[in-house]
């Protein structure tokens, strides 16, 4: 059965928050390919390894939950990471300890805090709750939990709407071009111009036997939104040009669907889930390649 995003991690989220994200862990669990993504967090990796030997604790195994919230502020280095499973405090507290953090006690809580410069802390609610970000943030998780302070109406019925349907999702109250850092002013993009008019957006993945991506942008008018919708339509047609051979790949951009119903434009693509893995797989090689062409001509050099 589908369920919406962990009430008790949402009442500690910051009231102003304008962008969240959430996966539920547990349910991708359930399917083929929700599991081979979290078998992505490799088990021959050493760090995986050390922090498993050190705290018993396997993110894999023991998280079945994942919310991150900020404010939406360009540049803003404050924000909340927070996760539902089941923690060993004792254990993970003694290792992390052990390894130098610094601990501080606060309304009878223990944040663990980087050593060098203690801006960012973690601090476990209970066996089942754990909060991460900036000690600010962190310290205003943990006055939450006594004086609840619930997010907007509005924000909540997006975030149950998205939550409630998809595995992993995200939504942003701001428009997204708010979000990234100002930038110098370059020479007219018509693809940046038609998200400017972007308003708020969502999305989420549904993983089963169809990976199912979906999507919307809110614009500021109707015709702004066919505008966008032509844009994207254009980037899906130069796609398939350029797809090639490649099987798998044409598969996933003939699967888009592009429409717009007043300001709101929707997307939404669709694969099997094993072919989705083969996309995966294939970018993953890619990359590997770029990286090893990378590091011998800087060798070279």
């Amino acid at each position: 059965a589908l369920s919406a995003a962990d009430p008790q991690l949402l009442n500690l989220v910051m009231p102003d928050a304008k962008v969240l994200a959430g996966v539920n862990v547990e349910q991708a669990k359930g399917t083929q390919f929700g599991q081979y993504v979290l078998n992505q967090l490799q088990t021959h990796d050493a760090q995986m390894q050390q922090l498993v030997a050190l705290t018993g604790f396997d993110p894999r195994r023991d998280v079945s939950e994942l919310l991150v919230a900020s404010d939406g502020v360009a540049g803003s280095k404050t924000g909340l990471a927070l996760a539902r499973g089941n923690f060993d405090v004792a254990k993970i507290t003694a290792a992390a300890t052990a390894a130098g953090v610094v601990t501080e006690v606060y309304s009878g809580f223990t944040i663990l805090e980087e050593p060098k410069e203690q801006h960012a802390g973690i601090a476990f609610l209970d066996a089942t709750k754990v909060v991460a970000g900036d000690i600010a943030s962190v310290k205003g998780a943990i006055d939450r939990l006594k004086t609840p302070q619930p997010l907007p109406a509005a924000v909540a019925v997006k975030v149950n709407q998205w939550s409630l349907s998809e595995d992993a999702w995200g939504i942003t109250t701001v428009p997204p071009s708010s979000l990234a850092p100002a930038g110098k002013a370059g020479a007219a993009n018509p693809i940046m111009n038609a998200t400017q008019n972007v308003q708020s957006a969502a999305g989420g993945i549904k993983f089963g036997a169809q990976v199912v991506f979906s999507g919307e942008a809110q614009c500021d008018t109707a015709q702004n939104a066919k505008t966008l919708g032509d844009v994207v339509q254009l980037l899906i047609n130069l796609a398939q040009m350029q797809s090639g051979v490649d099987p798998t790949a044409a598969a996933l951009i003939k699967s888009v669907t592009v429409t717009a119903s007043g300001n709101v434009l929707k997307i939404q693509a669709s694969l099997p889930e094993d072919v989705f893995q083969q996309l995966l797989e294939q970018s993953h090689k890619k990359a590997g390649s770029s990286r090893m062409g990378m590091g011998v001509q800087q060798r070279k050099r």
